[in-house]
């Protein structure tokens, strides 16, 4: 399950990323919006702001927690469209439930934040598929 959460992990930020740049026009953007993105999510741990290396580790953490209840959740039959389901119900999570009273957080736009939870979901699903 590590590879299929690595993987995740990584894929997950595609749809934002991708939104930026097409917003920006340029890779610099999406870049610049990555590191961002990445930065706000090191509110959650220790001195409770914003910081790429906690960023980072936030979400080290939380994809650790998403793919290890996903691995033990998901069902092996349709597991990329559940994948997909758990993703959203993730990203409505963190991203509203939580993320809306975080003022770093909810300046994020939204709908490309939920876009990266359920692709986390998909990509996680799709390759512990293969996983032996």
């Amino acid at each position: 399950m590590l590879e299929a959460t690595a993987c995740a992990a990584i894929l997950g930020g595609v749809p934002s990323t991708l939104y930026a740049g097409l917003r920006g026009g340029r890779i610099s953007v999406a870049a610049a919006y990555g590191v961002d993105a990445t930065s706000r999510i090191g509110v959650l741990l220790p001195p409770f702001r914003p910081g790429l290396r906690r960023g980072f580790l936030a979400h080290l953490l939380i994809s650790m927690l998403a793919g290890s209840a996903m691995g033990r959740l998901l069902p092996q039959r349709r597991s990329r469209i559940w994948g997909a389901a758990a993703g959203s119900v993730m990203g409505w999570w963190n991203l509203v439930l939580i993320g809306r009273r975080i003022p770093a957080i909810a300046e994020l736009p939204l709908g490309p934040q939920l876009a990266d939870n359920i692709a986390f979901g998909v990509a996680f699903a799709a390759v512990a598929d293969r996983a032996p």
